[in-house]
């Protein structure tokens, strides 16, 4: 590894070189080191690019890093990875994605990750993705995300998109039994000319399952964003959808909620608020030494963390 991919890594996965335990890194569509254990194994698909993730019944307090890594321009990368999470596991999956793109070709990575989790099992997912380089050429990321919870389930989503990243578009979909929980943590930042959408649709069919979905974002230049939510209520449920924005300069910000409550048990909430940094907030910071841009930055950070 060179020190670009050494940055990309502390970037997306907190890396600082080469991981113990179970791991799968990728560069430039092919696989650059891997190592499994007794506890999570990782295997190579054989009919398409990707690979299956298997953590055996009872695994508890271990992590698998899986992050990817794009350093040239002109170039498409599509991964299927596919989870299958064993009973009453509880695991954390660092799944970052980092593009250093300073060609005037477009770099894009596409991931499609699939999780299938069994009864009482429990899973931190944590995905970061970043974009740097000086070149005019695009970075892209375009996520799919699609959650099968089982009986007792929990699904942690912590997603972050900070900076550099031309054009993304999640999309998540989760499918949650009896009891299961989803829990959602995005951050976004853009700006300049970038756009982001985010897409969840959760289907909450087992009794007693619940969704919290929490979305905070800050759109700053010509930057637009898009969020999308469409919640499912078809048994006794509770679901939660929040977003909120903070809008600068001349950036857009548009959340268009769905609920559809097919059973009558159903309890499903959706909030939004849009706004600008508060003057007094500003002044404030500013009286303690801060210049204007840093009291800005100051709010912002507060506001994403």
């Amino acid at each position: 590894m060179d020190r670009t991919d050494e940055m990309l890594l502390e970037t997306v996965a907190d890396l600082h070189g080469i991981p113990e335990g179970s791991f799968n890194i990728r560069k430039n569509g092919k696989l650059l080191a891997r190592n499994s254990d007794s506890d999570i194994e990782i295997i190579s698909k054989q009919d398409k690019d990707g690979i299956d993730i298997i953590v055996r019944p009872n695994v508890k307090n271990k992590s698998v890093h899986i992050p990817v890594l794009l350093t040239v321009g002109d170039f498409h990368d599509t991964v299927y990875n596919d989870f299958y999470i064993g009973e009453n596991s509880d695991i954390t999956i660092i799944a970052g994605c980092g593009i250093h793109n300073s060609t005037c070709s477009d770099a894009e990575h596409d991931g499609i990750h699939t999780f299938h989790l069994s009864k009482n099992a429990k899973v931190r997912y944590v995905e970061r993705h970043y974009a740097a380089g000086g070149g005019s050429g695009k970075k892209v990321f375009d996520p799919t995300t699609r959650i099968y919870l089982r009986e007792n389930a929990q699904f942690i989503l912590e997603s972050t998109q900070l900076g550099g990243v031309t054009y993304t578009n999640r999309k998540t979909y989760a499918n949650l039994g009896a009891r299961a929980q989803l829990i959602v943590k995005e951050k976004i930042l853009t700006d300049g000319n970038e756009q982001a959408i985010t897409d969840f649709k959760v289907k909450l069919n087992g009794k007693g399952s619940r969704a919290d979905i929490v979305s905070r974002s800050v759109a700053k230049g010509n930057s637009v964003q898009k969020f999308q939510s469409d919640l499912i209520g078809r048994n006794e449920c509770f679901g939660h959808v929040e977003c909120d924005g903070i809008l600068l300069e001349k950036a857009r910000i548009l959340s268009t909620p769905r609920i559809d409550a097919i059973s009558p048990e159903a309890s499903l909430v959706h909030e939004a608020a849009v706004g600008k940094i508060a003057g007094e907030q500003l002044l404030k910071l500013m009286s303690l030494g801060l210049t204007e841009q840093e009291a800005e930055n100051a709010v912002i950070q507060g506001f994403l963390n």
